[in-house]
């Protein structure tokens, strides 16, 4: 497995590394195993927060007695200093540890909640007192707008950022490219558009083609993920052109207006799991396989047509999707 720096961290982490956001659906044994398979291929670093459910816990658990074979890095979304202390000392508890390799600023959008984080009473303060104290070891800053991280990315304060970059979302190149110049480690977050880019192994070989980025942090739930995505990482991955080509139209057909799958939007007061809805549309008009979507989506209790567009999910959404409008698309492609 291929090893980038991590930026000013020093930290030399593998370029395919795990991202936490999909254990969190799996019990303790199949989220060890998968973390188990990452680690036996290769993988010396994990990405996980304190928002992804039982994420921390069940990466806690599973690094037992393998804990100097990885390092840790997990985020919070408090911005005020109670919060963020509260938040350092859970996550040290759940992942069963007495340091964590790196503690982020979880989605930081709006100029505001930068401002509120660097305050006298903000979140940085207790991630400033946590890294005296040992408790971590490094401090970086995670956001889904490009103009914010423009702005306030400065490497006095960040050992890293973490922002989406895939063929489809390229908006992060200029800043990728400015923060390697600064010694700023760059995590990619959503390398395969959320599950949305349909080979997710052509987007892996592509991302990793820039030298600008350290590490790409899928998230994978079983093992045979693992070991598909790692293996881009072997010598002898170059893009054909054939794949270039194949790349381009599943750009071409994505679009911008697309789910990424955070669940970020959820839970939704109608008990709608709102990114399956926009999965099955997907392989409805991406996948051409209307039968096998409609099968599942009728088995769903909660479709798209219980949307009553209460508009609780749209502010929560990173990309700031029309939500409703999406829905009401969904409920029409399945007649109900």
């Amino acid at each position: 497995m291929e090893k980038r720096r991590l930026g000013k961290t020093g930290l030399e982490v593998s370029v395919i590394s795990l991202g936490g956001i999909p254990l969190q659906k799996l019990p303790q044994e199949q989220a060890t195993e998968v973390i188990e398979a990452s680690l036996n291929a290769g993988v010396n670093f994990i990405d996980t927060a304190r928002g992804y459910a039982a994420s921390e816990v069940l990466i806690g658990e599973a690094l037992q007695g393998r804990r100097d074979q990885v390092y840790i890095a997990t985020k919070s979304t408090a911005r005020d200093y109670e919060g963020m202390k509260s938040d350092i000392d859970i996550s040290l508890s759940n992942l069963q540890t007495d340091y964590i390799d790196l503690y982020q600023l979880h989605l930081i959008r709006t100029m505001e909640q930068y401002e509120q984080v660097m305050g006298e009473n903000g979140a940085y303060r207790a991630l400033v007192e946590a890294k005296q104290a040992g408790k971590i070891g490094h401090i970086g800053i995670t956001s889904h707008t490009i103009e914010v991280l423009e702005e306030v990315l400065d490497p006095d304060l960040f050992s890293t950022v973490q922002f989406p970059y895939n063929p489809v979302e390229r908006q992060g190149e200029a800043l990728f490219k400015k923060a390697k110049q600064d010694d700023i480690g760059i995590i990619c977050m959503k390398p395969i558009a959320g599950g949305a880019f349909e080979k997710g192994e052509l987007s892996l070989k592509w991302l990793l083609e820039n030298e600008d980025i350290t590490v790409l942090i899928p998230g994978m739930d079983t093992v045979e993920l693992v070991k598909c995505n790692c293996a881009v990482a072997k010598p002898g991955q170059e893009l054909t052109e054939v794949e270039r080509t194949e790349i381009q139209a599943i750009v071409d057909e994505l679009g911008t207006q697309f789910c990424r799958r955070c669940g970020y939007c959820l839970p939704c007061p109608q008990k709608i799991d709102i990114p399956s809805m926009f999965l099955f549309e997907g392989y409805v008009k991406r996948y051409n396989l209307p039968e096998w979507a409609k099968g599942r989506y009728e088995n769903v209790e909660n479709t798209a047509s219980k949307c009553i567009k209460c508009g609780i999910c749209e502010p929560k959404c990173p990309y700031d999707l029309p939500i409703m409008e999406m829905m009401e698309r969904v409920a029409e492609t399945f007649g109900r």
